[in-house]
């Protein structure tokens, strides 16, 4: 199966991974952009996995003060001081402050969500699923596809990027890893909204 010159380039950007291993990936799924990605997990070429385990003791905090009403501080690592002054990475903690002031996420990722958070929220969504008479044995499904929706509103990572929902906070994060050749994390933000 023949692929287009987009397509690669579209996974390329996505997972900083080689043009060849791309269109390999892309040809080995059939043409689908998703599944292209997993193969490419699988084979552990993800640049973003491939640099996961690095140091990043570097980076930026970045502000954004949106009409004086909501304010963000977001501090974003890499791995050198050279990069932290990159006007590419300078750009992605912008727009990741932006994001945050137009989202509000309350963590940044999955697992920064505390056990009793969790627990509150499936309860809450298994009474409302029982209380519209969906039978016992489909509740659990319906509270995981809950939580799905719950995970990528409240966690920074998994929300749709404001200015291309097209992809997740994470892969815009990926797409820059593949760019910039470093490991990047959001380790932490703040939100601040006048009167609250």
């Amino acid at each position: 199966m023949s692929v287009s010159a987009e397509k690669v380039r579209e996974l390329r950007e996505k997972t900083g991974v080689g043009i060849m291993e791309c269109k390999s990936a892309l040809q080995e799924a059939n043409g689908d952009l998703e599944a292209a990605i997993t193969v490419l997990r699988k084979k552990g070429l993800s640049a973003q996995s491939r640099k996961a385990g690095r140091e990043t003791k570097e980076g930026l905090i970045g502000t954004y003060v949106h009409t004086g009403k909501i304010g963000v501080m977001v501090e974003v690592n890499c791995e050198t001081d050279f990069v932290a002054r990159n006007n590419d990475f300078q750009a992605l903690v912008k727009d990741l402050a932006m994001h945050i002031a137009a989202s509000d996420p309350h963590f940044i990722r999955k697992e920064d969500v505390t056990e009793e958070i969790l627990a509150k929220e499936r309860e809450i969504y298994r009474e409302q699923a029982r209380s519209t008479g969906k039978p016992e044995n489909v509740l659990d499904k319906i509270v995981e596809g809950r939580m799905s929706k719950f995970y990528s509103e409240n966690c920074l990572l998994d929300q749709p990027f404001v200015r291309d929902p097209g992809i997740t906070v994470n892969e815009h994060i990926a797409s820059y890893i593949g760019k910039i050749g470093e490991n990047i994390r959001v380790r932490r933000f703040v939100r601040y909204r006048l009167g609250e």
